[in-house]
């Protein structure tokens, strides 16, 4: 990555490399999506590094945005400024971050014990960046090639704003290739964590390994959903099919006052610290069994089991539009083995984090389910992620998360 002038507010635009975009696609990018894929441009003019600041025009060569390019990923410019004139710095990353972290402490995600996602990638204008705070440790995500170049800055201010006593380092599976990333997990800046940290959320207790659990250890955009799914709780036998360290499990029992909980989960270290949790809590009515859900399912409906409340909240089935059909035939077989576990006038809380299925996908696959188990079902609420993890309009990719509170008749 060729160095910007760190005082270049004035700097004059043919300084920069240009990516031309083809005629007629201007308008997606002006209405701030973040993404330009190789398919909408023409064009580079300018010798553009993986990982440089460009500036994308339109076929005439009018202004549009200023990004990171990347040839090797499909997302060949990353846009973060509409502001003509205005270079990626120091400056702009730290105002970026600001904003970021002052919109959690607004809502009250400040809790020196808890924690929190201070920065959602394209959700807070960063896109390729996810930070989350575990107490007083850090972990960075990076899924974009721009942001590894950029990241001894961002630990920086990211150090610099938030003073913690450590950071660690996380990628996702995939994405590391798709954008030619080279980093590696581990810690990054201070003192690393010693084992599972301890946060608390809801008033519970719960473990979190930063260093190797899922994304970044927790799933912090279930918060407010575990929640709600523990308001269908009470006096109910209760079903929690991929339930990791016991999320929506330890809610339903402690905060809902379920009778009994069964939790599966394919990890054996996730089972582990998901009966850790359950102790840490005092919760002694949650039974977790090591078990992947495309096996367990059948045997529980062939033995006749009924549960007042079944959660369902699978990983990512689809990670590419390539992936899409196979996987909305995933969430058809197991929401309607849900709803056939599910007893009459039961609860189903269903949910889908795959950003390639849509909402409308997903509700089309309830309705698909319902015909096949022969059950009438309304739906309650319908709810995403949790506030920390902001939608951007512009980007309806950041409306991951679907989550259905459902009757089941």
């Amino acid at each position: 990555m060729r160095a910007v002038p760190p005082s270049s507010q004035s700097a004059p635009v043919e300084m920069l490399p240009k990516v031309v975009l083809k005629p007629q696609k201007s308008r997606k990018f002006s209405s701030r999506h973040p993404w330009v894929f190789e398919k909408a441009i023409d064009r580079v003019e300018g010798d553009a590094a993986d990982g440089d600041e460009v500036e994308l025009v339109t076929h005439r060569g009018k202004f549009v945005a200023r990004g990171v390019f990347n040839a090797r990923s499909r997302i060949r410019v990353r846009l973060y400024s509409w502001t003509a004139g205005q270079w990626l710095d120091e400056m702009f990353w730290r105002q970026r971050l600001q904003e970021a972290i002052a919109l959690r402490r607004h809502l009250g995600y400040d809790d020196p014990e808890g924690a929190a996602r201070l920065v959602f990638s394209e959700g807070d204008g960063l896109s390729g960046l996810v930070v989350d705070r575990y107490r007083d440790y850090l972990a960075v995500q990076v899924t974009a090639l721009g942001m590894e170049a950029r990241l001894p800055l961002l630990i920086r201010l990211l150090v610099e704003l938030t003073q913690p006593r450590g950071i660690v380092v996380r990628t996702e599976r995939g994405m590391t290739q798709a954008e030619g990333i080279s980093l590696r997990d581990g810690p990054s800046w201070g003192e690393p964590p010693q084992g599972p940290l301890l946060v608390r959320e809801n008033g519970l207790l719960w473990q979190v390994d930063m260093m190797e659990g899922h994304k970044t250890g927790f799933y912090l955009d279930q918060r407010e959903n575990r929640l709600l799914a523990a308001r269908f709780a009470k006096g109910r036998r209760v079903l929690d099919m991929f339930c990791y360290t016991g999320g929506f499990s330890i809610t339903a029992s402690a905060l809902g006052g379920a009778v009994e909980v069964t939790a599966f989960d394919s990890s054996p270290k996730a089972i582990e610290l998901a009966k850790q949790n359950a102790e840490l809590n005092k919760v002694t009515n949650v039974r977790f069994g090591e078990g992947e859900a495309f096996q367990v399912l059948p045997e529980l409906v062939a033995a006749g089991q009924r549960f007042g409340l079944v959660i369902l909240d699978p990983p990512k089935f689809a990670r590419s539009r390539a992936a899409r059909q196979e996987a909305l035939r995933a969430y058809h077989w197991l929401n309607r083995l849900g709803m056939e576990l599910t007893e009459p006038a039961g609860t189903l809380v269903t949910c889908s984090c795959s950003g390639v299925i849509s909402r409308e996908d997903f509700r089309d696959v309830l309705i698909g389910a319902a015909q096949q188990a022969r059950r009438s079902v309304q739906v309650l609420e319908q709810r995403g992620a949790s506030p920390d993890h902001p939608v951007a309009v512009n980007c309806p990719e950041t409306e991951y998360l679907k989550c259905f509170v459902c009757r089941v008749i």
